[in-house]
């Protein structure tokens, strides 16, 4: 009997993971092919930043050794478009107008920036301004770096996680930075005011200028206006706000739509049973997310689902960690619109801020700047929805003295990207084997710390600083 073939349209986290999965069942028995746009391996986003900041090589932030698909029978296009799918014949078509036939067709085509409406950011002929910088793939990245040497100031256009860790990466390397951001706040699809404010004067010790409630208006030789008529001189105009799930393909291959491909819980297409969905271009239970758990999540589930077993997604709790040198940030769930009772501690002499939403004793969502001694901690009781006691909510949100140190549990869970307890963190003998077997550290490098001391200390002892 001929196996099933798969092919997957994409060669990101979310399709590194699936393939992983996949090819680590002995039952799947799946002739799987992966197309990617971008030529090379895939790499960890996340650690894009870092690459930027300087603090990891690009070589570092691979998923894969070169070897991997090759050696697990898997067939890799890299450097290759999809143009169409052609789900009458079951065929991927090809920029080359080669075809790919499918029995199992997976879309993992992630998300992709969109241009705010600043006018001079686009040439007459189409092309960026010179000055201007995206900031989504290891292209961009190689680009800006390209371009710091010559530059003394540079203006950061969002002022989400991936803005802050633009804004202060080019910090990092000299640059004079401004931050715009169009809200009230930092970070405000994920934390409150008084939080941002924290975030903000984080920001400023650290060099950076923030400029709330502006939005740049037009790109001029003098520098970027924003609308509130002041000009920021600059050289380098990086954009980091707006980004959406990648459905062109979808939508031309006549699958229903919203804003991204609908899926049911087993990742299908309510369109076409035989493709799937999962990553940032999926949209589940009317829910889309830009993070790595989630997508890692679908990609355990989805590959269940292709070898045969009865898996279904049920949706993910996600938690979200800014990864920039001098700024620690975690927010899990979305604790300004949960409902619950609310606990929080700010210090914005120290730079610290932590909050956490209880409902029915559970907690329900939590974040954290400034101070992450206890994101292990919350993240478990987050993940497993424990019970806490009256006074526990208080009492996570205090700091232990800096001479304590805590032994994790094996159970503890030491990595939130790829769900990994201390107990398998210690069962490995070094850092090159966590991340083999684990993937540990390779969603958005949080959880790197804990790792090494974890590995460092025989007694498993980690500080709580």
């Amino acid at each position: 009997m001929a196996r099933e073939r798969v092919v997957v349209v994409g060669n990101g986290m979310a399709a590194t993971r699936l393939v992983e999965e996949l090819v680590a069942r002995p039952g799947a028995d799946l002739a799987i092919t992966v197309v990617g746009d971008e030529p090379g391996p895939s790499y960890n986003r996340i650690l894009l930043s870092a690459v930027l900041e300087g603090t990891h090589p690009a070589s570092e932030i691979a998923l894969q050794d070169e070897g991997f698909h090759r050696d697990h029978g898997v067939t890799l296009l890299t450097g290759t478009r999809v143009a169409e799918v052609d789900r009458e014949a079951r065929e991927v078509v090809l920029e080359d107008r080669r075809r790919l036939p499918y029995d199992r067709l997976v879309l993992a085509t992630g998300s992709i920036p969109t241009l705010p409406p600043i006018r001079g950011l686009v040439s007459p002929d189409g092309r960026l301004h010179p000055k201007v910088h995206a900031f989504r793939s290891l292209t961009d990245c190689h680009r800006l770096l390209g371009a710091v040497p010559d530059a003394r100031r540079a203006v950061v256009v969002g002022g989400g996680l991936l803005g802050l860790q633009v804004a202060r990466a080019l910090s990092v390397r000299g640059l004079e930075v401004d931050l715009v951001e169009g809200t009230s706040h930092l970070l405000s699809s994920q934390v409150g005011e008084q939080a941002g404010a924290v975030l903000r004067q984080s920001l400023h010790r650290l060099g950076t200028e923030v400029h709330t409630h502006s939005r740049a208006v037009r790109l001029t030789d003098e520098g970027l206006r924003l609308d509130n008529g002041y000009t920021l001189p600059t050289d380098l105009v990086v954009l980091t706000a707006g980004g959406r799930p990648a459905t062109a393909l979808a939508k031309r291959a006549g699958l229903y739509v919203r804003r991204g491909v609908v899926v049911d819980d087993r990742l299908r297409s309510v369109t076409d049973e035989r493709v799937h969905a999962l990553g940032d271009c999926a949209e589940h239970r009317s829910r889309t997310t830009g993070f790595v758990p989630p997508a890692w999540e679908q990609a355990s589930v989805l590959a269940g689902v292709l070898a045969g077993e009865d898996r279904t997604y049920d949706g993910s709790r996600v938690v979200a960690r800014l990864r920039a040198t001098g700024l620690d940030v975690a927010v899990m769930g979305d604790p300004e619109r949960t409902e619950g009772e609310v606990v929080e501690v700010a210090n914005p002499v120290t730079g610290s801020y932590r909050k956490v939403v209880v409902r029915g004793g559970v907690l329900e969502a939590a974040v954290m700047v400034g101070d992450l001694s206890r994101v292990g901690l919350l993240t478990q009781l987050f993940d497993r929805r424990t019970v806490l006691g009256r006074a526990e909510p208080g009492m996570l949100l205090m700091a232990d003295p800096p001479a304590v140190r805590a032994a994790l549990p094996d159970d503890a869970e030491v990595c939130a990207c790829a769900g990994v307890s201390a107990g398998r963190v210690r069962a490995c003998a070094d850092l090159a084997a966590v991340v083999a077997t684990t993937r540990a550290t390779t969603g958005c490098g949080g959880c790197a710390t804990t790792v090494r001391e974890l590995l460092g200390n025989p007694d498993g002892l980690v500080p709580t600083r």
